[in-house]
């Protein structure tokens, strides 16, 4: 028997209770999640502003002043991811705005891509291949 699986592409079924979008759903979710996912970009690149600040504080900088400020965004940013989550919607990658809705195609789990700059869902891709395997949508129809 081969012991060759370097092609093995995994398989996952759908969870009970689980959330999965349509991609009819996915796109009118998109007006919200764009509005969040703009907060959170802008969030995070002032959390990494200020994080780089304290690591190497200018003259005027109060360190103790910038450490309650990371500490803000930080919230902040964790109050935002959450809104996402409640919704169903995973973040994937906070400075590209990259979101990924749940979905199911013949009958195994799948995920539909977007990212801030998209109009639309356009994309899809399968769980264990990430954004390098996006895909068209129109492929799922």
């Amino acid at each position: 028997m081969s012991a060759d699986r370097t092609s093995m592409t995994l398989v996952y079924g759908p969870k009970p209770g689980k959330k999965y979008f349509s991609i009819k759903e996915a796109n009118k979710a998109l007006p919200y999640v764009r509005r969040v996912v703009d907060d959170i970009t802008a969030c995070y690149r002032q959390a990494v502003c200020i994080r780089q600040r304290m690591e190497r504080p200018g003259i005027d900088d109060e360190v103790e002043k910038l450490k309650a400020e990371y500490e803000l965004a930080m919230d902040r940013l964790n109050d935002l991811v959450d809104e996402l989550q409640q919704m169903k919607v995973e973040l994937k990658d906070f400075e590209r705005g990259l979101v990924d809705f749940p979905a199911v195609k013949e009958g195994r789990e799948i995920y539909l891509c977007w990212h801030r700059g998209e109009d639309g869902v356009r994309a899809w891709h399968e769980i264990d291949s990430g954004y390098a395997g996006r895909q068209d949508v129109s492929l799922l129809k």
